[in-house]
């Protein structure tokens, strides 16, 4: 065997025996960011250097938890099949619950929590985590079978179905997507 090939093997080798160790730790990109009133993070602070989406929106935090796709394709997902404003056609749409992403981060869904979703474009909503769990929001990731791309809807969509919400169903379609923010990269928890 060849040094090259050698040192790959056994690189791969340390790494597999390092793999139960990592658990918790994110392995790819991180494609979404919780923090704030979390119980666990994988990742530190805010870097002001490296992090500059999240310094440029405002984001602040001192420990957060980073899941990338692997660990948000984990997660039991659901589907939805909403009529979406932007082409008035119902679509399917795909992923885990939301109540189930915080809970994996180390949220409390049974306290009472405000929940800020920000999108990469710099839209923000917040929401209360008792109406993320009555509306069975999801974070979609895929639609209609595919996975939601970046420069899309992705690469992650909190989305619920608004004709299933009784404050909502009445509304015109386009007035009932607001407190579903596309592109979204990071949510903060706060409670009391």
């Amino acid at each position: 065997m060849d040094r090259r090939g050698f040192l790959a093997t056994a690189s791969l080798a340390g790494l597999a025996q390092a793999a139960p160790a990592l658990a918790g730790a994110h392995a790819g990109p991180a494609l979404l960011t919780v923090g704030g009133a979390i119980a666990r993070g994988n990742r530190g602070a805010v870097d002001p250097a490296l992090d500059q989406l999240m310094v440029r929106h405002g984001v602040h935090f001192s420990s957060a938890f980073a899941f990338d796709s692997p660990a948000l394709l984990s997660l039991p997902a659901i589907t939805i099949r909403p009529t979406l404003e932007y082409d008035e056609t119902p679509h399917r749409l795909r992923g885990p619950l939301l109540t189930k992403v915080l809970e994996a981060a180390g949220v409390d869904t049974g306290a009472a929590a405000r929940v800020g979703i920000r999108a990469i474009d710099g839209y923000r909503i917040e929401i209360t985590s008792a109406d993320i769990a009555a509306y069975r929001m999801i974070l979609a990731t895929h639609l209609d079978d595919r996975p939601l791309p970046l420069g899309g809807l992705g690469p992650q969509w909190a989305v619920f179905d608004p004709a299933a919400v009784p404050a909502l169903r009445d509304k015109p379609l386009k007035e009932r997507f607001a407190l579903c923010p596309w592109g979204v990269y990071y949510i903060d928890v706060a409670t009391g």
